[in-house]
């Protein structure tokens, strides 16, 4: 199934870098920072997906993320999960904007958790099992503010600095974390010509929540380098690397994707797609993964 898999994802590298959907425009716009107009002959949409590799471009973008794990828990489980993750650019003056990046889960889980004897109603000597089976639900929601300058700074560096909340949405006790976090998140990137750099990182600390939960402490660190063709598609690497403080543990993937900008009418909409290897993670973290992203585009015209 694995070999499968993977032939199949490599099968999509290759459609989306060569297929043209008719009524992709090649127009005139703006650059990945919305404050500098173009020079002439840019290519609009090629711009446009430049802008898809920068965290905190003044662009209102509707990503659905889609993630399959494997090989999670003791039992070689699934973990399927759809992340929604609006932006949204506020302008807050000439010089500076406030992006909004909101990540929502909604999560399907099978043989993720080894079962556990429930006795919360009728005793440890009853037989009933929980933690295994399936889960289904929302997980945590994390929302991040990056405050953000219109203008590249000196040397072309892009950057955005706020805060991070952890909120506990979660519907089922095995998909979330029960505590509400805070913390500092900043992204520094740097784009040149095709290529794009940077690195993005967060810190969440619990402060309030369920006292029978674990406590949260954990740093997100995600470095990414991308590189968008003229003909729109793009090629990504990146890693999303968390650190958990509580139990002294990496959890890293290594993610490799493929995406392609397309219009579908007047809309553009940008498909990617991609696997991911786990370099490292506490057991029963997953071994591989599969992720298709589809993001719709909302530029100001």
């Amino acid at each position: 199934m694995m070999r499968f898999c993977f032939r199949a994802v490599l099968s999509g590298f290759c459609l989306l870098a060569t297929i043209n959907l008719p009524g992709l425009a090649q127009q005139q716009s703006s650059t990945a920072t919305a404050a500098t107009p173009p020079p002439a002959g840019v290519n609009q949409s090629q711009e446009l997906a430049k802008q898809l590799q920068n965290p905190v471009a003044a662009l209102i973008s509707f990503p659905i993320q889609n993630n399959f794990d494997f090989k999670v828990g003791p039992d070689n489980g699934f973990r399927y999960t759809a992340n929604i993750q609006p932006v949204v650019p506020i302008n807050l003056s000439a010089k500076w904007l406030m992006i909004s990046r909101t990540i929502l889960p909604i999560v399907h889980q099978s043989d993720v958790f080894a079962p556990q004897i429930d006795d919360t109603d009728i005793g440890a000597d009853s037989g009933v099992y929980a933690g295994s089976g399936e889960q289904n639900g929302l997980g945590d929601l994390t929302q991040s503010l990056f405050l953000s300058p219109k203008k590249p700074l000196p040397g072309g560096i892009i950057f955005g600095i706020g805060p991070v909340f952890l909120v506990p949405t979660s519907t089922d006790k095995y998909l979330g974390s029960g505590k509400w976090g805070i913390g500092p998140t900043t992204v520094a990137l740097k784009q040149a010509g095709p290529w794009t750099v940077g690195m993005l990182f967060n810190y969440i600390a619990s402060f309030a929540g369920q006292s029978a939960k674990s406590d949260v402490s954990s740093a997100f660190l995600q470095p990414f380098v991308s590189y968008t063709f003229k003909n729109t598609t793009a090629i990504g690497l990146n890693t999303e690397s968390t650190f958990d403080f509580e139990t002294s543990t990496w959890t890293s993937p290594i993610n490799l994707t493929v995406g392609k900008l397309y219009r579908f009418g007047k809309q553009p909409v940008n498909l990617t797609i991609g696997a991911k290897y786990y370099a490292t993670g506490p057991a029963g973290a997953p071994e591989w993964g599969l992720r298709f992203v589809t993001t719709f585009l909302f530029p100001k015209h």
